[in-house]
């Protein structure tokens, strides 16, 4: 049976612009903790999706464990005006959070 990476993996390897199939693939890498190979697909999420939060808070992080503070304080402001755009009250909690922390 395949595992989670090798599944999405072929996936985008089939459709590589599809965003949702890399979203899935870079939640599989980061379950593995394998964060650098998820950054090109969380990029390609945040640059292809203007709306969506959830890939910039899990890309902030990334960057932000990589020390790339700038970087992440930056999408974690974009995550934040999503959430409050959007009405997401335990992301925009946790945003403010993390801002205290970049």
């Amino acid at each position: 049976m395949a595992s989670r990476v090798e599944h999405f993996g072929a996936l985008v390897r089939q459709q590589p612009d599809n965003t949702l199939f890399r979203f899935s693939l870079a939640q599989a890498l980061l379950s593995e903790n394998r964060l650098a190979e998820a950054v090109p697909h969380l990029e390609f999420c945040v640059a292809n999706r203007v709306d969506w939060m959830v890939p910039r808070i899990l890309l902030g992080k990334v960057l932000l464990q990589q020390g790339r503070t700038a970087e992440s304080k930056r999408l974690f402001n974009e995550a934040l005006r999503l959430a409050l755009d959007q009405h997401h009250e335990d992301p925009e909690r946790e945003l403010r959070a993390l801002l205290g922390e970049a």
